[in-house]
């Protein structure tokens, strides 16, 4: 299918690895020119020249801590007249409820909630001027179903699910759309971040901590960064323009949700 966006240029926030790479990828197999952010600089410059190796595409790569004010303002310097957005940022650590302190869901805030919330401010306004515009938010299942231990993700993705939940529909008249992108596990860093400890806890390989959450999802295996990219390019497309305010799951049918 031809999205019919090859010419546009997107930010696509953490993408040098993970679900944001998946997501770079696929809009640079669509013809999107790349904004790309991350904080190590090295990974980034591989991703971004691998992309246009392969795809042929402009990217520029902006290496930052986004949660920070001077590392917002550089990405959105760059961004400048992006007609796509995607941001995406990894998510806080696991725990229990005892272990959070007030620092800790200000981190969590700045990181899931506010920076994405910053980027909509500073680069809706350029796409609303141009009469269209795509916004994807990468947040989690768990904004649907809170996940016990990720209650600091639970909470800040929560919040900014509320505040898209507004704002698409504000700025939906101008051709511009806003949605949001709920992973299940997928074969990344996070998911090691999370298997590791469980394997630990009850003595076990990482393998096969792997082997007991995949047995819990309908779809028997973990999602890929490159079907997760897929999704997020055909919300990004021009085929997509009816689709407001929605949260997707993809998650293998992990979430038991009749809606």
């Amino acid at each position: 299918m031809d999205l019919g966006i090859s010419g546009k240029r997107a930010l696509v926030c953490a993408s040098s690895k993970g679900l944001g790479l998946g997501c770079a990828e696929a809009l640079a197999a669509a013809g999107v020119d790349l904004v790309m952010n991350a904080r190590g600089a090295e990974a980034l410059e591989a991703a971004a020249e691998s992309i246009r190796r392969v795809h042929g595409v402009a990217v520029t790569t902006v290496a930052c801590d986004v949660t920070t004010e001077e590392g917002q303002a550089q990405v959105i310097e760059a961004a400048r007249g992006v007609d796509i957005l995607v941001t995406n940022a990894g998510g806080p650590p696991p725990g229990l409820w005892s272990d959070w302190d007030r620092g800790d869901f200000i981190r969590a805030l700045d990181a899931n909630m506010l920076t994405p919330i910053a980027f909509m401010k500073a680069l809706l306004p350029g796409m609303i001027d141009k009469g269209w515009g795509r916004v994807v938010n990468i947040t989690s299942q768990s904004v649907r179903a809170p996940i016990p231990a990720l209650g600091l993700s639970n909470a800040a993705r929560t919040g900014l699910t509320g505040y898209v939940a507004g704002t698409s529909r504000q700025v939906a008249p101008h051709g511009v759309t806003i949605n949001n992108l709920l992973p299940g596990i997928h074969a990344t860093d996070r998911a090691n971040a999370l298997d590791g400890p469980v394997a630990e806890q009850k003595g076990i390989s990482l393998d096969a901590a792997r082997a007991e959450r995949a047995a819990t999802i309908p779809a028997r295996r973990y999602g890929t960064p490159a079907e997760f990219g897929a999704a997020c390019a055909f919300l990004c497309s021009q085929h997509a323009g009816f689709i407001v305010g929605q949260n997707l799951l993809l998650d293998g049918g992990g979430t038991n949700l009749t809606m």
